[in-house]
């Protein structure tokens, strides 16, 4: 199989899902509880194990060459990764390991890092200086 280059954006999501998650973590650890920046790190290791999982089954499907296959293919993974999911959740919560909200700012941390760069991104275009046609 050839090996497809990551897109920029993609690597740059990837990236910045970590500092995110760093940012988020020690902000709990100075500001709140050790309780709740362990629940911001594990929401946020389960959120950017789900986005990688997600990206893997994705390009597996655009790059195989049947199509109800492959469409049976991503539900069935789908579904894994949705039980996989609730499991971990199920025992971190039952655990009692975390502060529930830490772990749903944790969770958070895929969906505040796009809102992120899509904000970045909007703004740095706002600001370059577009060439005009002249006729």
């Amino acid at each position: 199989m050839n090996r497809i280059p990551k897109d920029p954006l993609q690597k740059r999501l990837e990236w910045t899902n970590w500092l995110v998650l760093g940012l988020c973590f020690l902000a709990g650890l100075t500001l709140v509880s050790e309780k709740f920046a362990f629940g911001v790190l594990l929401g946020g290791l389960v959120s950017i194990v789900n986005f990688h999982w997600l990206h893997r089954d994705l390009k597996k499907v655009f790059l195989s060459r049947s199509g109800a296959a492959s469409r049976a293919s991503v539900m069935w993974r789908y579904y894994l990764r949705f039980a996989v999911t609730g499991v971990v959740l199920y025992l971190i919560i039952t655990g009692d390991l975390v502060n529930v909200i830490g772990l749903l700012i944790g969770l958070s941390v895929v969906i505040m890092n796009i809102a992120l760069t899509v904000v970045l991104m909007l703004l740095s275009k706002k600001n370059q200086i577009e060439e005009v046609p002249t006729d």
